[in-house]
């Protein structure tokens, strides 16, 4: 006997068994009982959500022959059934959209829909991707489509609803089949594995069912395939054997070394994944889904249901989550969605993630050459920097004194005018603490008022996100309380956004600082003589 695969053998036959599509079978379980049945549906979605099979049950519903009027509980055993699940029955027509798109067969359709079912109750045409008939073929279905016989249904599944042209749409009842969650998923292949009597380990389910992409038909040919190894029990080492997904261990120990700053032990992870055979985009998607786990269990919580993970899995996410910040995962994701396009359209893709990985890793290393100027100003000591575009790489930055510190506590807060003069050393003070993330949001701010204690900060008219950040996630109650441990006298910050005009001097300035540190001939000066800026001066021309 010939092998049915388990996409065929375990289709859902009732509008109970349609597995994450509650709705819909709610809704059209409540159209039998009242007699509301509507003569056209459109079924929308996309594959393997359950479109083509709650077409059948819908067949099914309103034939069942052991039933005497239209049932939402069809018997599956009485000879109409038994043929809507073979796809045979000769009351229930069903049409691929994709080979019989032409006028002339939908004209066909019209002159045989006029006559009445053989045996049935209905006579039901289901046109599977119905979106591949022709434009004059959807035209030639429009009357039939608005007054059909009463004897005829229709039902449309498509994968493209906006192919479907508005006046088809607008003769039916449409019904958007949802993809499905991983965790229904993972919950029928465990009822299938047993019913097969087939051994597997727990951690092999959830990820097989997040592979899927929320189509359980996808889910079971993945499954066929791994039964079709011959191995037992199955394992989550299997799907990284035979179906290509990347080790989740591996690439959490790439993500554990980005988040240690650890420039060897990320290039070595990533070759580790590199040797098993994955594809640089396969470790850019995987990467991405990963750190949208760390994004959600850093900003809900390890228990959030979001969290699609085996327990194993969500304590190591809960571990590495603390290696970063919410900003920082934000702009990992975005960074590797728009760098994905590269990587796989790119003839040197294991090197462009190299580098892209290596950005993450060492992001504190990268300063903007505001930054750089601000340091040249406050730290003579000369140290190796390349320049590059608008970044710097910078070296290890030397301790600092104990004596310097007590000098600078002592002279930052005496009044506005110190503090400006200042306050290059107290940006230092706040990265070196807090880290060069906080200090990167105040880089640009300017001390503007100092009273009883309360420092004004003025950022200029375009720093209103980096204003709300340094506001936000009690950011402003830490520099306040570093400052008042450093100072040894309470202070409190008060931020401000400058007026167009009153940032329109500073915005210039920094302007002309760029053009200058980008200037080619200034770039080949600084790297041939190993230099670096220390200072800018506009020369006097009177």
């Amino acid at each position: 006997m010939a092998y049915t695969v388990l996409a065929r053998k375990y289709r859902s036959q009732t509008f109970d068994d349609i597995v994450g599509q509650d709705p819909i079978s709610q809704t059209l379980k409540n159209a039998i009982k009242t007699g509301r049945v509507a003569h056209a549906y459109l079924f929308a979605g996309t594959r393997g959500v359950g479109k083509t099979t709650m077409a059948r049950i819908l067949a099914k519903a309103l034939n069942c022959l052991s039933a005497d009027a239209p049932t939402t509980k069809p018997c599956c055993k009485c000879d109409s059934c038994l043929a809507v699940n073979v796809g045979e029955d000769i009351d229930v027509i069903e049409i691929d959209g994709a080979t019989n798109n032409g006028v002339e067969q939908i004209r066909e359709l019209r002159q045989n829909a006029i006559y009445r079912p053989a045996r049935s109750r209905f006579k039901i045409y289901v046109i599977d991707e119905v979106h591949m008939l022709s434009t004059s073929a959807f035209n030639a279905l429009l009357k039939t489509l608005e007054e059909p016989p009463e004897h005829v249904k229709f039902i449309f599944a498509t994968t493209e609803p906006n192919k479907v042209i508005p006046t088809i749409q607008s003769r039916c009842q449409r019904f958007d089949f949802n993809n499905i969650n991983p965790t229904s998923i993972a919950e029928q292949l465990k009822y299938i594995l047993k019913e097969e009597k087939i051994k597997y380990e727990e951690d092999l389910v959830l990820p097989l069912a997040k592979m899927a992409n929320g189509s359980m038909r996808d889910a079971l040919s993945l499954l066929d395939r791994l039964i079709s190894t011959g191995t037992e029990p199955l394992t989550s080492e299997l799907l990284e054997q035979f179906l290509g997904c990347a080790n989740s261990e591996k690439i959490y120990n790439l993500i554990d070394h980005i988040g240690n700053s650890d420039a060897a032990g990320t290039l070595t992870a990533v070759d580790d994944l590199i040797s098993t055979g994955l594809s640089e985009v396969l470790i850019v998607d995987s990467l991405i889904d990963c750190m949208r786990d760390l994004l959600v269990a850093k900003s809900t919580g390890s228990e959030s249901e979001l969290l699609v993970l085996t327990a194993q899995q969500r304590s190591r996410v809960t571990e590495l989550a603390k290696k970063f910040d919410t900003a920082g995962l934000v702009y990992n994701i975005t960074a590797l969605e728009k760098m994905r396009w590269s990587v796989k359209n790119s003839d040197t893709a294991r090197a462009l993630l190299d580098a892209s990985l290596l950005r993450f890793a060492l992001s504190e290393h990268f300063l903007n050459i505001d930054s750089l100027l601000s340091q040249s100003q406050t730290n003579p000591v000369k140290k190796k920097q390349i320049i590059n575009h608008n970044t710097v790489t910078k070296a290890p930055a030397e301790p600092i004194s104990t004596e310097t510190d007590k000098k600078t506590e002592q002279s930052l807060l005496n009044n506005l005018n110190s503090i400006k003069n200042d306050w290059p050393k107290v940006l230092r003070i706040i990265s070196e603490k807090l880290g060069p993330s906080i200090g990167g949001l105040l880089s640009s701010v300017q001390p503007t008022r100092f009273e009883d204690g309360l420092l004004t900060l003025t950022f200029d008219a375009s720093g209103q996100m980096h204003k709300r950040m340094c506001e936000s996630n009690g950011r402003i109650d830490t520099i306040q309380s570093l400052l008042t441990e450093q100072f040894s006298t309470p202070v409190k910050l008060k931020l401000e956004l400058a007026t167009d005009q009153e940032s329109q001097q500073p915005k210039t300035d920094t302007q002309k600082k760029d053009k200058i540190a980008n200037d080619p001939a200034v770039k080949t000066v600084l790297l041939g003589l190993d230099a670096t800026i220390t200072g800018i001066e506009e020369e006097n021309k009177s």
